[in-house]
């Protein structure tokens, strides 16, 4: 007989409530399916079962909160027989010390400007298409009100505005305590883990480029964002970097064979989670992009599965709608890397022995020193950065 206990959905969780059970005794169970919902810190979250079999007994009421690791129920083998009840729930065990998430930014990576209408030649002022870069606006469905009907810095802000005030709501959530949450396990994630960072300057003329040319001909629903480009190219890179892809547990680093990119998302109100994107380096770019639009949609209105939350083998991070150009972010243990990437911005670039203006932005790797090491890390870096250059074979 199987314990379905409290998981820890990160390393800032100490406890949650347990809000509603979605099965009663007796009921069959398969793994994945949710069972439960529970509230954090970081709001309601869908648990799932761990594994296959029948709902034996459930020894938490809702409303009650316990500590991580508590046991919730007794899931039995499918056929096997009923367990003896119990008159109480067993005593839960110690609660682990919080760790660090990242300092991130919102996962709300922006595209490049649309390509233009065929036929028609969209007149943007340089101000406007980097804000519209920066804020999600498609350029082409805007009517421009500058002279000879050029689109404006005010006119991509208004859009912006009205994007901004359709979105869903999110549900209530203690702020102030997802704030303290946070801290702490900021805090000691700097004290214990041996932290190193690098940066290194990315063209991406060549990714937005190719970007523009495939969503030239698409609907707006069915472009992808140059976040998943970002997010494929870690994935990919890790293929032959393994050893920034896993956990540092137990005073030793388990790699994983799986990559689960945690893509950090600033929830409306304060505070941020990171949720994974599962299978990130296996999964072509167009469902990449379905899953990233529905992992953001999910953690804005509280309906996250506990293994999004739990699953990230490494994390992405950004401030590059903000303007920021570059990201320097903690781990967030039991993981030993993130990848920050800045704002996409148009510098003066040597290229086939000319200058000439590029649009180039800042990636940066912060690691942990006990698994890899700087030169690896540079290493790592530019395998990202050579994915950039080749998007098509992404």
């Amino acid at each position: 007989m199987g314990d379905f206990r409290m998981p820890s959905l990160g390393s800032d969780m100490e406890a949650a409530s347990l809000v509603q059970w979605q099965v009663k005794p007796g009921d069959p169970v398969h793994r994945g399916q949710i069972i439960a919902v529970v509230e954090t810190v970081k709001g309601a979250i869908d648990v799932e079962a761990f594994e296959d079999g029948v709902v034996d007994a459930l020894l938490v009421a809702p409303g009650t909160e316990v500590p991580v690791g508590t046991v919730l129920a007794r899931i039995r083998p499918a056929g096997g027989a009923p367990g003896q009840p119990l008159a109480a729930p067993p005593a839960p065990p110690p609660v682990p010390p919080p760790a660090a998430p990242p300092l991130a930014a919102p996962a709300t990576v922006a595209p490049p400007p649309a390509a233009p209408v065929a036929g028609a030649r969209l007149r943007v002022s340089p101000a406007a298409r980097r804000r519209a870069l920066a804020a999600g606006v498609d350029l082409t469905q805007l009517v421009g009100t500058g002279p000879e009907g050029v689109i404006t810095l005010a006119d991509v802000d208004a859009a912006a505005r009205t994007i901004q005030a359709a979105a869903p709501m999110e549900p209530a959530r203690d702020l102030a305590a997802m704030r303290q949450a946070i801290a702490a396990a900021m805090a000691r994630s700097k004290r214990e883990i041996p932290h190193y960072y690098l940066s290194l300057p990315v063209d991406m003329e060549a990714a937005l480029a190719w970007l523009e040319d495939h969503n030239a001909e698409r609907a707006p629903e069915e472009r992808l964002l140059y976040a998943v480009l970002l997010i494929k190219a870690v994935a990919v890179a890790l293929d032959k970097f393994p050893e920034f892809n896993g956990f540092y547990r137990d005073g030793g680093f388990v790699p994983s064979a799986e990559v689960h990119v945690g893509m950090a998302v600033a929830l409306r109100g304060g505070g941020l989670v990171a949720p994974a994107l599962h299978n990130a380096r296996d999964t072509d770019l167009t469902t990449l992009m379905a899953a990233f639009r529905d992992l953001v949609q999910r953690a804005r209105t509280g309906h996250l599965r506990s293994s999004e939350l739990s699953d990230p083998t490494i994390t992405v991070s950004s401030l590059g709608e903000r303007g920021v150009e570059g990201v320097f972010p903690i781990i967030y243990p039991p993981q030993v890397a993130i990848v920050g990437f800045g704002a996409v911005t148009e510098r003066p670039w040597v290229w086939e022995g000319r200058i000439v203006p590029r649009r180039v932005l800042t990636a940066s790797l912060a690691a942990d020193h006990r698994v890899s090491d700087g030169r690896r890390g540079g290493q790592f870096l530019a395998a990202i950065a050579e994915h950039l250059q080749h998007p098509e074979r992404l």
